[in-house]
């Protein structure tokens, strides 16, 4: 990466975001509290923390996806020098499909079980790149190839439960990828899969970076990933961001104490002493403000 691309405006900027939850926005209460970050050209940010920290919310904001009764209170996402929250409905679907994708954590609930996937993949086709049905499904079996998926012919037939949990994310990776957008937001792709499948997902993520020059904002609770993945780090506590900067930065010379304490939790092969305890840090747990919803 050519000094000059580092230095160039960020694709992704986000400026103090608050969000709140409340039947009217003047009545919410502030759950995320002042989130600032940008995702540059090209390079991987890391969005770290705890669950309940605010981190699937600040993506969520970033797509205008937020849940029912969620309000951005103020601050701006900038994407490409475009407000994103002035965006009127037909620029938001463009910015959707064309601009940005979105892989949720859960790939089982954000495919519909009662549809094939290729019913579901060539529906994402058509929408954004406008291509008849036979060029869309050609193009979603060349998606299907290039995140390896085995015999994709076949796997078009298929429903979601009749394939593996990383095969359903490896289709939800592709599908995000349809029109190949300029930023894939990864929120947790990897929860709940194996070891081995989840080094394969951020292989995967990693070659589609380097292949095709897309931005990632990849979103974990667990540090280790992101210290292998990213370029750049924020790190998010009870609604704020607490520290931010180059990924060597802040995993060598931490210097809030749950930066320090986040990175002390992430586990070794070492054989802890008689008498270790894992760090923790003191307080009352996340997610006792108004809307928790599971939510990272």
């Amino acid at each position: 990466m050519s000094v000059t691309a580092v230095m160039e405006r960020p694709l992704l900027e986000i400026d103090d975001l608050r969000i709140g939850f409340a039947h009217r926005a003047e009545d919410a209460e502030a759950t995320v509290r002042g989130v600032s970050l940008r995702v540059g050209r090209g390079r991987i940010m890391g969005l770290v923390g705890e669950s309940g920290s605010g981190k699937s919310l600040t993506c969520r904001a970033i797509m205008r996806l937020l849940p029912e009764g969620g309000h951005v209170l103020s601050g701006g996402v900038s994407f490409d020098d475009r407000d994103v929250l002035a965006l009127g409905r037909d620029e938001l679907l463009g910015f959707r499909s064309t601009q940005v994708g979105m892989i949720f954590q859960d790939p089982f609930s954000s495919l519909n079980p009662t549809r094939r996937i290729g019913s579901q993949m060539t529906e994402a086709l058509r929408t954004s790149l406008k291509l008849s049905t036979a060029e869309a499904v050609e193009r979603a079996v060349a998606l299907l190839e290039e995140v390896e998926i085995p015999d994709p012919r076949a796997k078009l037939r298929m429903y979601p439960h009749e394939l593996s949990g990383g095969m359903r994310q490896r289709v939800m990776i592709a599908i995000a990828m349809c029109a190949r957008p300029q930023l894939l937001i990864a929120d947790e792709p990897t929860t709940a899969l194996d070891t081995m499948t989840q080094a394969q997902i951020l292989r995967l993520l990693r070659r589609i970076r380097d292949e095709h020059d897309m931005s990632i904002l990849l979103v974990s609770h667990d540090f280790g990933v992101i210290a292998e993945m990213c370029d750049e780090v924020a790190v998010m506590y009870d609604g704020f961001v607490v520290e931010s900067g180059p990924i060597e930065q802040v995993y060598l010379r931490p210097q809030h104490p749950y930066t320090r304490a986040l990175i002390a939790s992430v586990p070794t092969l070492a054989v802890p002493e008689r008498g270790y305890r894992r760090p923790t840090i003191p307080g009352p747990p996340l997610g006792t403000t108004p809307y928790a919803g599971g939510e990272g």
